[in-house]
């Protein structure tokens, strides 16, 4: 585990556990997007994914707390080797989450510092990420953040 500090407060970052799954699902489905597609009474499915997560060495799902342990961030680390720049490992940032009572303070810059700071720990030689092009305020975030959108994404959806 490690702290971050954003602004006057500090948040404990951690490994998410099972029992995270229920808040992580709120956080997902408490903006713009997710609203149409998470289902927060029905855990079963999240709760299979979690286990898969966990399971895989090569993901790593974290959540960020307040010191009373409310969840109030999350975001899902993907390490993904290939063939391609040398053999290069590549980590993926996916499912960033800051709850709204949260943001603007500075947590979700943390959590990207650490997420990109552990992909340079586990040798990754770069970090990408994807954001729905409807989400204009992430995008510019994002970008702030160093982040330069210098491919164009597609999604086959089946």
């Amino acid at each position: 585990m490690t702290t971050l500090v954003a602004g006057t407060r500090t948040y404990p970052l951690r490994r998410a556990a099972e029992a995270d799954v229920a808040a992580i699902v709120e956080l997902l489905a408490a903006d713009q997007l997710g609203a149409t597609r998470e289902d927060t009474a029905e855990l079963a499915p999240y709760l299979r994914a979690f286990r898969e997560i966990d399971a895989d060495p090569a993901q790593l799902l974290v959540v960020a707390t307040t010191e009373a342990g409310q969840v109030v961030g999350t975001l899902q680390l993907t390490f993904i080797p290939g063939l391609a720049r040398r053999g290069a490992l590549r980590a993926q940032i996916e499912a960033v989450r800051v709850h709204d009572e949260h943001r603007g303070r500075g947590l979700g810059a943390e959590m990207f510092r650490w997420a990109v700071d552990e992909a340079r720990r586990r040798g990754c030689a770069l970090v990408q990420l994807t954001t729905d092009k409807a989400r204009g305020d992430a995008l510019r975030f994002y970008e702030r953040l160093g982040f330069v959108a210098s491919h164009e994404g597609l999604k086959l959806h089946l």
